[in-house]
């Protein structure tokens, strides 16, 4: 007996799906990847990818329940966490559509809505199914929650049967395999002496990079218990996920418990659900990537790994201001603690097949605890840095929900309301001049001064309310209509602002079930969509911004007693309302040769308007000199295509393939508009992310730009037309004039150009799954193209001039570069095809004697990130390429080490 896992890509209405059962039934040869499975909804799809053999090998090595699907939905975008893969980095959902209002999707678990932190609570095996919800009519149903996609996870409930018992377990082994070819100590005493140079020479070949390099060890393990009788069942789990990351002293723990109850009462009239989860997250990072890395490349190689025995400290290089010892820096200590509980119960009336109401209520609580302490020898004086903030969540709503069917004609009848509270709070402090490093931050009474600003706290409350109605038509089973009508208020919007209405319509033909189809035997599904829809949003904006609020700044004496003063540090807007995306989308799904080849096509094109952003205006009129309004527009749009073959599938050999593509555009339309009679302009362009380091002060650094008019993140920068000579026996970057005006002028809008974007054009997800008898293997394939990657990292490297003070490439004394003017020079294309992983699986054959006991067993094997097929130089393409920050498309001196995971996984069922 094993436990069924099935993998279901639902083209259309819902996306994308995964299930897990466990049900007490031996896998057979029929559950091939391509069986059809029908949904109860009209509105869903009806055909999906399925995987029976995938078993537990694609979740059990996961230690975040959407890595399972990383790759295989078109228009999904995940950037797993760096330090541990516990906590994702970026998720987006048919790309960017705001510049302030949020870009993360909305994540339901169990009817509880939270953001993507919710996800680090649940293993992944205890995931029944993933649905991924991000069309107009299904985003908008959820209005302004929905702004940027919908992903619901559902748990496994009990079942009924003896009490079974189910341990899965994986041991991996992470190795980092790649470094920057720096200059060895011998090579950089020998340019020294041949140049020169007075260096400090301590004698060594010391690599840097390496020293605080480790092989990590990772290690996750889950034990459910699940049990049920004719009216009630249960489920309870606990996991435990132990990573040990490549660089010294960074680390993730994390414990999970999740448990969930369901009970009949009065013969089935009335049901009760009962969920609970939580668990504890454990981080040990690093303080400053860029630093570290950038300490780690530069630093004099000569010098010693280990404290110098006669000063009892790290050994530094003076004249190096930018870095550090890099082994000094791994003595910083910064961690964080994150404690969840999420709480839900669910009362459903069935008051006949057709009629049914439910109350449905949850709380939600989570304190994130964050402890930072650089000691003496990383910083001058020491430094210590403690905070925490919380969330609260206490969520009610009702639903009701009736269908009738007269004759051809079914309507299914849907109304909500449902009110939220929120609580934020929390507080900070950073003390510094420590005179002992003995206590760290668990002792901030050793630290002697306490900065201003170095204290603070904060509290908001904000609140929501939301009904809605949704009516969906059936005519003669092929015709589908479906109106939703949702209208949400906010708290955080003006007295006549706060309400936003969002509407939505969807229409579906399901053309196989025309009698002039019937003919064409080879087609076995053939459906087109269309809908559109409107969804607000407000999850990237604080609470008060409509308030005139007064805040501390500065402190003045009063005799001799200071007093801290009060006063206005931004401006109010009583105008402040929902940003509103439109959304349209349009597509077909087909079937053909007995759900053997399956075809999913969709176009999106979305409008984002009243987009909120913080304007510069001038003081006066404002007294102060920023303002948060809703005036700009973005467009997105984007194609959507996934196919999937299954080539062959016989009694003990299946082959599948699954492929999905995803072209993407983006345009930031204006930012311009009036506000209260008054033309506010946002700026044409506006610098994103920029190089920093040495020989960076004061420069023209800027590299990724916002250009209205222009995709979101642009290259903005002067053109090098080559190397020329400095004069002084190396070279320079020849900057090209390319406003004619007889000079080179680095300045906006002067002699730059937009060459390129940092956001990807096209993302591909491929999986390749072969079964042969008990044994299977799976390939999974990610890839991204049409974007670029500015190499900061090259440039800063290759530049002669930090010699001797910073080390650098090892061919950059061949070079001869003397300069480091940003320029196009080192952009380079960011395509990428990565082997994510590869798992091979064993379904262990047992006689009937052991079948007593162990019902299944289940070994594997996975290899994650086995190779990047690339042309970029740079340690890794795979930087941050959709979320708009300072790292955006920039590769500066800040990329962990590649690494690879060979992972040995155990699952048994008793």
């Amino acid at each position: 007996m094993i436990k069924r896992c099935a993998m279901i890509l639902v083209f259309g209405g819902l996306g994308f799906s995964l299930y897990s059962q466990d049900t007490p039934s031996k896998v057979q040869p029929k559950d091939s990847i391509f069986n059809a499975i029908k949904k109860t909804t009209p509105f869903q799809s009806e055909f999906s990818f399925k995987d029976a053999y995938t078993n537990q090998m694609d979740r059990d090595r996961h230690t975040n329940p959407l890595n399972i699907i990383a790759g295989s939905v078109p228009g999904l975008f995940i950037k797993r966490g760096k330090n541990g893969p516990a906590v994702l980095d970026a998720v987006r959902l048919r790309g960017t559509t705001s510049l302030t209002g949020g870009n993360d999707p909305l994540i339901i678990v169990d009817g509880v809505l939270g953001g993507l932190e919710m996800l680090s609570s649940i293993y992944p095996s205890d995931v029944q199914n993933i649905t991924i919800l991000k069309d107009a009519f299904e985003t908008a149903q959820y209005g302004s929650r929905g702004a940027s996609g919908v992903i619901v996870v559902t748990t496994k409930k009990g079942v009924k049967g003896k009490t079974q018992v189910n341990y899965t377990g994986a041991v991996g082994i992470i190795s980092p395999y790649k470094t920057l070819d720096m200059l060895s100590g011998d090579e950089y005493r020998n340019l020294a002496k041949e140049k020169g140079w007075s260096i400090l020479d301590k004698g060594l070949n010391t690599n840097f990079q390496k020293e605080i390099q480790q092989v990590g060890i990772e290690q996750n393990h889950h034990v459910a218990f699940i049990g049920g009788n004719n009216t009630s069942n249960y489920r309870v789990s606990i996991g435990f996920m132990d990573y040990q990351g490549v660089i010294i002293n960074t680390n993730t723990k994390n414990f999970i418990s999740n448990m969930n109850m369901d009970q009949d009462f009065f013969g089935g009239l009335v049901n009760c659900e009962w969920g609970m989860l939580g668990n504890i997250l454990k981080n040990r990072k690093l303080l400053d990537e860029q630093k570290t890395f950038y300490s780690a490349a530069t630093f004099n190689p000569t010098f010693p790994n280990h404290i110098n025995p006669e000063t009892g400290g790290w050994d530094k290089t003076p004249m190096a201001n930018q870095i550090t010892n890099p082994l000094a820096w791994m003595g910083v200590n910064n961690r964080d603690m994150t404690y969840s509980l999420g709480t839900h119960g669910r009362l459903v009336f069935n008051w006949n097949d057709d009629f049914k109401s439910a109350f449905f209520g949850a709380y939600t609580y989570s304190s994130t605890k964050d402890s930072q302490y650089q000691p003496t020898y990383a910083c001058a004086f020491g430094k210590a840095y403690r905070s925490e903030r919380s969330q609260e969540t206490l969520l009610a709503n009702f639903t009701t929900s009736f269908k009738k069917k007269l004759g051809i004609h079914l309507f299914d009848f849907y109304l909500l309301g449902e009110i939220q509270d929120e609580i934020y709070s929390g507080f900070n402090t950073t003390v510094t001049n420590f005179s002992s490093d003995i206590m760290g931050y668990d002792n901030l009474s050793l630290g002697a001064l306490r900065p201003w600003e170095g204290t603070g706290s904060f509290r908001e409350e904000p609140h929501q309310l939301s009904l809605m109605g949704r009516v969906n038509y059936t005519l003669a089973n092929r015709y589908f209509l479906n109106l939703n009508a949702r209208t949400d208020a906010s708290s955080k919007f003006g007295v006549n602002r706060k309400w936003g209405f969002f509407p939505s319509t969807s229409l579906a033909w399901m053309v196989t079930e025309e009698e002039f189809m019937k003919k064409f035997e080879f087609i076995n599904k053939l459906k087109f969509k269309i809908g559109y829809g409107l969804s607000g949003n407000q999850s990237g904006i604080s609470s008060y911004n409509t308030l005139n609020l007064m805040y501390p700044n500065g402190v003045v004496p009063i005799g001799v007693t200071p007093v801290v003063t009060l006063g206005k540090i931004r401006n109010n807007n009583p105008n402040l309302k929902w940003e509103v995306k439109h959304t349209f989308n349009i597509g077909t799904e087909m079937a053909f040769f007995n759900d053997r080849v399956l075809l999913s096509m969709d176009y999106y094109s979305s409008k984002t308007t009243d987009m909120l952003y913080n304007y510069d205006v001038s003081v006066p009129p404002f007294s102060f000199n920023t303002l948060l309004a809703n005036l700009g527009s973005m467009r997105n749009t984007g194609t959507e295509i996934a196919l999937g073959f299954s080539l062959i599938q016989k009694k003990d050999l299946e082959l599948n393939v699954n492929v999905n593509m995803t072209f993407q555009q983006n345009k930031l339309l204006s930012l311009n508009g009036n506000y209260e009679g008054k033309m506010l302009y946002g700026p044409q362009y506006k610098a994103i992310s920029k190089l920093n380091g040495a020989g960076f002060h004061g420069g023209y650094n800027n590299i990724v730009y916002q250009v209205v008019g222009q995709p979101l993140g642009v290259f903005y920068l002067p053109h090098c037309k080559g190397l020329v000579s400095d004069g002084r026996g190396g070279y320079k970057y020849d900057v090209a004039d390319l406003d004619g005006d007889a000079k080179v002028n680095l300045e906006d809008s002067k002699d730059r150009y937009v060459a390129g974007q940092a956001m990807p054009k096209a993302f591909l997800g491929s999986n390749v799954s072969l079964r042969y008898k008990s044994f299977d293997l799976s390939v999974q394939v990610n890839g991204a193209f049409g974007h670029k990657i500015y190499n900061g990292t090259s440039l800063s490297y290759m530049n002669m001039n930090t010699l001797p003070d910073y080390n650098v490439l090892s061919g950059a004394p061949k070079q001869k570069i003397q300069d480091q003017t940003a320029t196009d020079c080192w952009l380079e294309k960011g395509d990428y095809l990565n082997f994510d992983y590869v798992t091979l699986g064993w379904n262990v054959p047992l006689n009937v004697n052991v079948q007593k006991y162990i019902h299944a067993l289940r070994l594997t094997m996975t290899v994650d990130n086995l190779a990047t097929i690339t042309g970029y130089t740079g340690l890794t393409p795979i930087i941050n390429s959709t979320t708009v920050d300072g790292t955006l498309g920039l590769d500066d001196k800040n990329s962990y080490p590649p690494y690879r995971t060979f992972t040995f996984g155990l699952s048994v069922n008793f």
